[in-house]
């Protein structure tokens, strides 16, 4: 009888080996893509944010050219010229501001997070839950 013990010992502790390594190897292996997955957002944010920064130069000098056209136009009328470039201040105040505010939101740090490997984990964990929990019934 402990012939056939043994063997089945070593076979249970095969497996557990087996199964230490498995996870090991898939715990290097997730923390490797939250890597690169923490990177390539990185990479995106950064790229995003030179866009942006080109843009809003030639914006501003663009909206001074336009700013400048508008209270103009409006100060032919009988506004003047004081009341036309505070109308298009506060315009172009409010848009700025949302504008602004919209650009916050999408630079939010959990846009840069590695949500795909954090949902992979999660699921690892329960297979791994799942298997433990099945191994001692």
């Amino acid at each position: 009888m402990t012939d056939q013990a043994s063997p089945s010992n070593k076979s249970a502790a095969g497996l557990l080996s087996d199964a230490i390594a498995h996870m090991s190897a898939l715990v290097r292996k997730e923390v490797d893509l939250a890597r690169a997955e923490v990177s390539e957002n990185m990479n995106r944010a950064g790229l995003a944010i030179g866009l942006l920064a080109g843009a809003l130069v030639i914006a501003l000098t663009a909206l001074n050219v336009l700013a400048a056209a508008l209270v103009a136009g409006l100060a032919e009328t009988r506004l003047g010229p004081g009341w036309s470039a505070l109308i298009v201040g506060i315009v172009l105040g409010i848009i700025a501001f949302a504008l602004a505010m919209k650009a916050k939101n999408d630079l939010k740090l959990s846009s840069i997070a590695p949500t795909r490997t954090a949902k992979n984990v999660q699921r690892d964990a329960q297979a791994l839950k799942e298997v433990t929990t099945n191994g001692h019934d």
